[in-house]
């Protein structure tokens, strides 16, 4: 491996020099109560130290110092995810000042940028010189290599996650090498990278494929749930990128058909509708249907009502593509074969309609999203060998107050993994290595890849050691991290 360039060499470095270099890039320590939260508040941690790099060399520093110290150094960005994937209580490098877009080459539509970049910052990057991504997710909040760790994904049948459209690493692994990886270069370095929890190094750099910037033309109607998953197949080809929203109070579906266009931007929206009624009105009644059960219920058809109107809108590419989060919430997805999709959809109506009809039964919010992505070959990516369809299930936080949810993602989960589900890697989820081996058919190989470049485990976090390597105890507990919820 090679021996990375330093402005110091590392090896002459005391512990005391070290500490020394670290100080202005210490962003708080346990001295001064060092904590961090994810975007939604339903995890946290304590790290022993947030480190805020600007270069690469202060990177190369906040991993020597681990090896030195024993400890664990984890990777996070704007902390989105929504699971306790970012927390550790060893050392948290977070990217967020490494978010450059380095090099474009539009002529070979690719370009190089920092992992920390946002990809709201890509998007204004990228169009300033005619580019755009491939495909998006619902936001682009996230950090690019946030995205590619976690195999994080859009919709469209014919359209991979978006770690599919990655053509190159760098990264700095736990011995302090610093190596590039792709397809061709070190191959299963790089295929279990591109969803690799961030446990296989610190991602320096990403080269990603991109294309002419494009504008999409956009169909949102609304149709009965019977009726879409009776023309499920028809309405998932007949456009190149296809969602669903599940309304179950409403028993509706609301379809959103998007394909490339030329036509001139037509962008949509409402103030009174979609922020005084859309985000106001609705955030006020799911606070009061956490003490009115029956609330929830009127709220979901209100909702669903909101939006009722065939619109039909033409904007920029990652416009489309994104959606407005709306609040703070709780949340789980699994991805399924897409063959199961519709005898799945017709379990999950079963339950809900049970649940809905019984006056004591669980409230689910909305909307059940339902996306698609083509399948790939990424070890461990949710679509490895298969068309798949993501179903996704929130539970909205109104004021950041905290609301039911255990019981419903239970019952939930169950049908999807019923259906042979994987779940998100980004999101909570409950499963150990003895499941996600027969889930996997290169799980070990990905194992193999970890033990081969991170022998010591610098880079597993709790989350990592709990899932990839099955350990129990307290500390790696989900719960350590967890906000205190309510327990329905």
């Amino acid at each position: 491996m090679s021996t990375p360039t330093t402005m110091v060499q590392l090896s002459t470095i005391d512990l005391a020099q070290l500490y020394g270099l670290l100080q202005p890039i210490i962003v708080s320590h346990t001295s001064s109560n060092a904590k961090f939260a994810n975007w939604s508040e339903t995890f946290t941690c304590s790290p022993l130290a947030i480190f805020e790099p600007e270069t690469e060399y202060h990177c190369e520093l906040i991993l020597e110092l681990a090896r030195r110290e024993g400890r664990v150094v984890r990777a996070v960005g704007v902390g989105h995810s929504p699971s306790d994937l970012a927390c550790t209580t060893g050392y948290m490098l977070r990217t967020t000042k490494l978010n450059r877009l380095l090099e474009i080459h539009a002529d070979k539509r690719y370009v190089i940028a920092q992992a920390g970049i946002t990809l709201d910052v890509l998007h204004s990057e990228l169009s300033s010189n005619g580019l755009a991504m491939i495909n998006v997710g619902s936001i682009s909040d996230q950090t690019l290599g946030g995205i590619v760790t976690t195999a994080t994904h859009g919709t469209g049948i014919n359209y991979g996650v978006i770690s599919t459209h990655v053509m190159g690493l760098t990264l700095l692994l736990a011995d302090g090498s610093r190596v590039f990886c792709s397809r061709h270069e070190r191959p299963d370095l790089f295929i279990a990278s591109i969803c690799g929890l961030g446990s296989t190094g610190l991602i320096l750099t990403v080269t990603l494929e991109v294309e002419p910037a494009f504008r999409l033309k956009e169909v949102q109607q609304t149709i009965g749930f019977h009726e879409c998953v009776r023309s499920l197949d028809s309405l998932v080809t007949a456009s190149e990128h296809v969602r669903f929203w599940w309304f179950p109070a409403a028993d509706t579906m609301r379809i959103f058909s998007a394909d490339r266009t030329a036509e001139p931007a037509k962008p949509v929206g409402n103030w009174l509708w979609d922020s005084f009624f859309g985000f106001h009105v609705v955030q006020f009644l799911l606070f009061a249907a956490r003490y009115i059960l029956a609330l929830n219920v009127f709220t979901g058809r209100f909702a669903s009502w909101l939006c009722n109107t065939k619109v039909i809108a033409i904007d920029e590419s990652f416009r489309i593509f994104n959606l407005d989060c709306r609040y703070q919430q709780h949340t789980t997805e699994w991805a399924i074969p897409y063959q199961n999709t519709k005898a799945c959809l017709r379990d999950l109506h079963d339950w809900m309609t049970h649940e809905l009809s019984d006056p004591q039964g669980l409230r689910p919010h909305w909307p059940i999203e339902v996306r698609f992505s083509d399948s790939d070959d990424i070890w461990l990516s949710p679509s490895n060998g298969r068309k798949t369809c993501w179903i996704g299930i929130v539970q909205f936080k109104p004021y950041g107050f905290d609301v039911p949810y255990k019981k419903l993602f239970e019952r939930f989960e169950a049908i999807l993994f019923s259906h042979g589900g994987r779940p998100h890697w980004a999101k909570p989820h409950h499963l150990r290595p003895e499941t996600l081996r027969r889930l996997y058919p290169r799980f070990d190989d990905f194992i193999r890849v970890l033990h081969t470049v991170d022998s010591h485990g610098m880079f597993r976090n709790e989350y990592v050691e709990r899932h990839i390597f099955g350990k129990t105890g307290p500390e790696y507990d989900v719960r350590v991290f967890k906000r205190r919820a309510l327990s329905q």
